[in-house]
Parts: structure tokens; C-alpha cells; sequence
């Protein structure tokens, strides 16, 4: 059994939970219709529950959902069901977040302020999958608001939708992909080539990073060192592999093993193939 506390539109309520006395929002289709606040009632089937306790990256949940449009909470929610019918289980405290994200968005978008985010390829192939689930914000801001959003704000999306599905800081896995970045800017620096995002050099190497990043943060340990041959056998890439690392150290404050230069020289290596002549 539920309390309304508040009615946000007439298909959503915050509300309190009578069994364990804690706050919710609650979205259904016309869940909120008629609703009045101290209004008590039954949880309807298929209705979409969030509970208001933890403090989120943007602030408390509570403050978030008194003060987004609702309309930006009821597609935040839509994004987290298109997820979990990906996905399956979903962390749901990205959603509130994620709404008050949208609703920056929309305002950007109304002022013709639309971002750009040099990232938006990497994210795109990093989180595949997450960009492919966040692409209903598309449909969902024409239909819902008029509005046209491009692949930059996607992006974002798919970053909250990652950090629902992985239970990593959205801010780490900015890091992540701002760390493929680094290492492609430096490839093309030393080659002189374009480095091609659909490659499959790039695709390794990209995935590389990304799973070097995560052993940084839980502190595993590669088990096979390949430092003395790829530095002997490769020294340009073993170089570059190096100077990599101690950039990533710097810009994500983690601490990476020192065996992880072997084998990302190793995937450099690869992509030095694929620029030479």
C-alpha cells in the first residue's frame, strides 16, 4: 500500500510506501489521474518504481524528482525500460539523473545550443550495444517534444544507460572513452594516418583500453608478462604503449600494472600494421 505525497502528472506520483515508510516515484500510464495527495492505493502491475533515498551524481533523488519536468522523469523511465528489455536488470538510480540530463537537453536544443562531443564515436563503439538502446531518445523527443537531438546527446544517453548496466560512475566511463581518445590521437600523431574507428585494429585496441581502465579500478593483475619481448621486438610501439600508460595514470588517477604496456604495445603494434604503407 502507497501514500501519495505529491502528484507530478496524471501518470506519475511520489508516494510513500506504508510497509517500509520510504519515498517512491511511481510511473504508469495514468497512474497519477485523480490522485490526491495522503490518497492511499495499490501498486497497479507494470508500473515502474523508484525509490527516492540515495543521493545521486546531480544531487538527492528527492530533490531531483520534485523539481524535473515530469515529462523528462516519464522518458528517462522509457530509456530505462528499452535497457532492461536489453539488458535485463538495470540499475534504476540512473534514471532520475538521466531525467534531469533530458531536460538540460531540451533546453539546449530550444536555445540552439545543441553540444558537441569529440568522444561520440568512441562512446558509439565502446558501449555498442548502450547507443543502440539510447537511440529511442531520438524518437522520443520528436514525438514527445518536437524536438531534434543528434548522435552527441545520444551519447550521453548511452553513457547513464552503461552506468546502469555496468554500476560504474558515468564520469569513469567518460574516462574510459576519453582515454581510447588519448591513445588514437597519439597513434595518429606518431603515424601520420588517420586511424579508421570501423577497424578492427581499432576495435581491439579500443576494448583493450577499455578492460586496462576496469583492472586499474579493481586492482587485477594480468598474468602473463610480454614487457621484455614487445619492448625488444616492437620498441616503437613498447615506447608509445608506455607513454600511454603513465598519461592514462595521470588523467584517471588510477594505478596500472606495469605488465599492461606488453600488451597494449602489442595491440598498437596491430594498428601501426594497418597505417603502414
Amino acid at each position: 500500500m502507497y501514500r501519495v505525497s505529491r502528484v507530478l502528472n496524471n501518470n506519475g506520483v511520489i508516494a510513500i510506501d506504508m510497509d517500509d515508510n520510504q519515498e517512491y516515484v511511481l510511473l504508469g500510464k495514468g497512474l497519477g489521474f485523480g490522485k490526491k495527495v495522503s490518497e492511499r492505493f495499490e501498486k497497479p502491475e507494470g508500473t515502474s518504481v523508484y525509490r527516492l533515498a540515495e543521493d545521486t551524481d546531480r544531487g538527492s533523488a528527492r530533490a531531483l524528482a520534485q523539481t524535473v519536468d515530469p515529462q523528462f522523469i516519464e522518458m528517462a523511465d522509457a530509456v530505462m525500460q528499452e535497457a532492461e528489455s536489453r539488458f535485463g536488470n538495470v540499475d534504476r538510480r540512473v534514471m532520475l539523473p538521466l531525467a534531469d540530463h533530458l531536460s538540460f537537453a531540451a533546453s539546449r536544443v530550444r536555445n540552439g545550443e545543441q553540444i558537441s562531443n569529440p568522444l561520440t564515436d568512441d562512446i558509439r563503439s565502446l558501449f555498442y550495444s548502450e547507443f543502440k538502446a539510447a537511440s529511442i531518445i531520438k524518437d522520443l523527443f520528436r514525438e514527445r517534444l518536437g524536438l531534434a537531438i543528434d548522435d552527441h546527446e545520444v551519447g550521453y544517453v548511452a553513457l547513464h544507460i552503461h552506468s546502469a548496466i555496468e554500476d560504474e560512475k558515468i564520469s569513469m566511463a567518460m574516462q574510459t572513452a576519453r582515454a581510447v581518445r588519448e591513445c588514437v590521437d597519439m597513434l595518429e600523431q606518431e603515424t601520420g594516418e588517420h586511424i579508421d574507428v570501423l577497424s578492427l585494429a581499432y576495435n581491439r585496441l579500443m576494448n583493450h583500453i577499455k578492460y586496462m581502465v576496469a583492472r586499474g579500478v579493481t586492482g587485477e593483475d594480468l598474468k602473463v608478462n610480454m614487457n621484455d619481448y614487445m619492448s625488444v621486438k616492437f620498441p616503437k610501439s613498447y615506447a608509445l604503449a608506455t607513454a600511454v600508460c603513465d598519461r592514462l595514470a595521470i588523467s584517471t588517477g588510477l594505478a596500472f600494472d606495469e605488465m599492461e604496456i606488453g600488451y597494449l604495445a602489442m595491440h598498437i603494434e596491430r594498428v601501426y600494421s594497418t597505417c603502414s604503407p
